[in-house]
Parts: C-alpha cells; sequence; structure tokens
C-alpha cells in the first residue's frame, strides 16, 4: 500500500478570511500596511495549516503485469484462433438476435472452446485440431455472416426466410460436426474429417455462401 497525504485547503480560505477581515479594521495606505497586512495572513495560514492534519489515503500499489502463459507455437495458434472466432461468433450472436440461433452459437462457442483446450492436455492431438480448425471455424463464422445480412434486409419474404432455415439446419451440422470431433479427441481416436468437410463443402457451394475460391482455399488449409 502506498501512502498519500492530501493538505486540506481551509488554510487557504482562513488565511484569505484574515486578509479581508485585516483590510476592514486596519488601513492599507502605506507600503508597510500591506506587509504587515501579508504577514498576519501568512501566520494565519501557518497555524491553520498546523492544527489541521492532512488527510492520509492509502493507495494499493499496481500489480505487476502477469507473463501471458504460453504452451508452445502450435498450441499458442490453436488458443488465438479459438478465441478470435470466439469474438465474431459472439458479436453476430448480438447482432442477429433470434434466441434459436444465440443458441447454436453457444454452443459452437463451447464445443470450439473445449477442441482448442485439448490441444494444452494432448499435443499429440494438434495437427488433427488444426485441420479441423482450419476449415470448421471459417465455415462457420461465414455461416453466421450470412444469417446477419439476411436478418439485416428487415424483410420476412419467402426466399429470405427460406434461406434464413437453411442456414439455421447446417449450423446443426456444423454443432455435429464439432460434436464428433471433441469425442473423437478424447477418446484419442483419430477422426478422418474429410467426409464432413466435403458434406459442409457442398451444402455451402449449392447454397452460394462461399465462392468456388474460397471453399478451395478451406479445403487446402485441411490438407496442410
Amino acid at each position: 500500500m502506498r501512502e498519500i497525504k492530501r493538505r486540506s485547503a481551509v488554510p487557504v480560505y482562513i488565511a484569505a478570511g484574515v486578509y479581508a477581515l485585516y483590510a476592514l479594521i486596519f488601513p492599507l495606505y502605506n507600503s508597510w500596511h500591506f506587509l504587515i497586512a501579508a504577514v498576519v495572513t501568512a501566520a494565519a495560514w501557518l497555524i491553520a495549516d498546523w492544527l489541521i492534519k492532512p488527510v492520509v489515503e492509502y493507495i494499493p500499489e499496481p500489480e505487476e503485469p502477469e507473463e501471458p502463459v504460453s504452451y508452445g507455437a502450435e498450441t499458442d495458434a490453436i488458443l488465438a484462433e479459438a478465441q478470435t472466432a470466439r469474438r465474431e461468433m459472439e458479436r453476430l450472436s448480438v447482432s442477429i438476435g433470434d434466441e434459436t440461433v444465440r443458441q447454436r452459437i453457444a454452443r459452437l462457442i463451447a464445443l470450439s472452446d473445449q477442441i482448442a483446450q485439448d490441444a494444452i492436455q494432448d499435443p499429440s492431438d494438434i495437427p488433427q485440431i488444426k485441420k479441423f480448425q482450419g476449415y470448421f471455424l471459417p465455415s462457420t463464422v461465414q455461416l453466421l455472416n450470412a444469417y446477419d445480412r439476411m436478418a439485416a434486409l428487415g424483410a420476412e419474404g419467402e426466399n429470405i426466410t427460406a434461406t434464413k432455415q437453411r442456414i439455421a439446419e447446417m449450423l446443426d451440422t456444423e454443432i455435429t460436426a464439432f460434436e464428433k470431433q471433441l469425442d473423437a479427441l478424447y477418446k484419442n481416436d483419430y477422426l478422418d474429417i474429410d467426409a464432413d468437410v466435403q458434406v459442409m463443402h457442398n451444402l455451402l457451394r449449392r447454397e452460394g455462401l462461399l465462392q468456388d475460391d474460397e471453399l478451395q482455399q478451406l479445403l487446402k488449409k485441411t490438407k496442410e
């Protein structure tokens, strides 16, 4: 704890009052009159300042910032990717507002965090997690952005409603893929996600939610 003493402003007011009172009672014609007034005022301030004790405050010392924990370059990258996806999904959840979709987003976030945490517990799973994250996190964010754009139109025409419904159903497919991946990691099983990736690839392509070059880029990440 650090001690800080704060002096009161009252002695200043007292000194000012003494000077004003002196000026009313005694003449201020000559320079020595002002000198006496200054001495009396200073004496009043010193006495008041001596009598009125400063207020003592105790302020906690600032804590030293903790060094960020590192689990190694690959694991740190996985955790950072999950955190970035979490922030974006949380932002979209607030923007979308639909309670059913928000529940799906919350489930995806929880599963994504658990998958990322497995990289700390079992580093041997890192290649599988990187492969999974490389496709499914971007595709999830892409789906949610598409839904958000539809919701922002403010209209509920037949096409818009149908598209939003299809996107919501694809989110269920994503949740299933996330759950399968997490289950495989905790059982120490290797899960070939290529089939799941292909399913999402076909769905996204059919709905026009990603261009072919974007899909190919995501597929490339799963093979690295």
